[in-house]
């Protein structure tokens, strides 16, 4: 009679784990290159972009606030902005993105721009950071030659630096703390010295314990622009006792993301006299 062998039944079992194996490999290899195209376009990044990937989705001020101005902040990616809307919701107050590194200016800058002063509102503009690419006088200058300037006219508010985390690549741009550091004087000394303002730094406070080492010397003469969307703005990067404005969400009632200022409107009057 012809013996018949039988494997033992551990080799069977092992068949569909080894295949099981093998095209999980294939699997990351092939999903693997998805994250660079999961990376944006040189020039889409916008305010809160890196605050959403880190610290969170919304946020709902508390009721206990002390009086505010509400505000919003829009960039290329909300378009053309209907302004009266904003304004008959209760919007005093608008930044709009003007540029990002020395390489974008934003398309629908004059619209939004413009728009936002022409309803009534107090605007002004603000520059995306990419320390990365080329030094922090060179970007304010290129800010400045690209809506980023100021003019005494009580509807003007000083540029904001927009300086957060890389959505580009690593989250401190390549560099250390104290280099980090330098490239945002630059910038502001810069800033000063084509305007004769100093401009405000919107951050959060991960972002800049992490990549300037919670850096406290701009305090003094930089109104902080604080990014958390909670019910509250939470502890302030080093130096700052208070908080100018505050980014409470990305995900607001209307078009953009909105932000309360830290006083009544006579106080965003103020900040735009200087």
């Amino acid at each position: 009679m012809p013996v018949h062998r039988h494997r033992p039944a551990t080799t069977h079992r092992l068949r569909p784990l080894a295949l099981g194996i093998l095209l999980t490999a294939f699997s990351l290899l092939y999903t693997l290159p998805s994250s660079a195209a999961d990376i944006p376009a040189r020039g889409s990044a916008h305010m809160g972009m890196g605050v959403v990937a880190h610290d969170g989705q919304d946020g709902t001020p508390s009721s206990g606030d002390a009086t505010q101005t509400e505000g919003v902040d829009v960039s290329g990616y909300q378009g053309n902005v209907a302004w009266s809307t904003l304004w008959s919701s209760g919007v005093r107050w608008a930044y709009t993105k003007a540029t990002e590194g020395t390489y974008y200016t934003n398309p629908y800058f004059a619209q939004q721009y413009n728009g936002s002063y022409n309803v009534g509102m107090i605007r002004g503009a603000y520059h995306f950071a990419t320390p990365d690419t080329t030094t922090g006088a060179t970007q304010a200058n290129y800010f400045v030659d690209h809506g980023g300037g100021w003019s005494k006219d009580g509807k003007t508010l000083p540029g904001a630096l927009d300086i957060e985390w890389n959505p580009y690549g690593a989250a401190c741009y390549g560099k250390t703390q104290s280099a980090m550091v330098s490239w945002i004087s630059s910038f502001l000394a810069q800033y000063k010295a084509r305007t004769g303002r100093d401009a405000v730094i919107y951050t959060a406070t991960s972002w800049w314990t992490q990549c300037t080492g919670n850096y406290g010397g701009f305090a003094s003469a930089n109104p902080l622009w604080i990014a958390r969307y909670a019910s509250d703005p939470g502890t302030l990067p080093a130096g700052w006792s208070y908080y100018t404005m505050w980014q409470y969400t990305s995900s607001g009632p209307t078009v953009g993301d909105h932000d309360k200022f830290n006083g009544a409107l006579d106080r965003v009057v103020a900040l735009a006299n200087g």
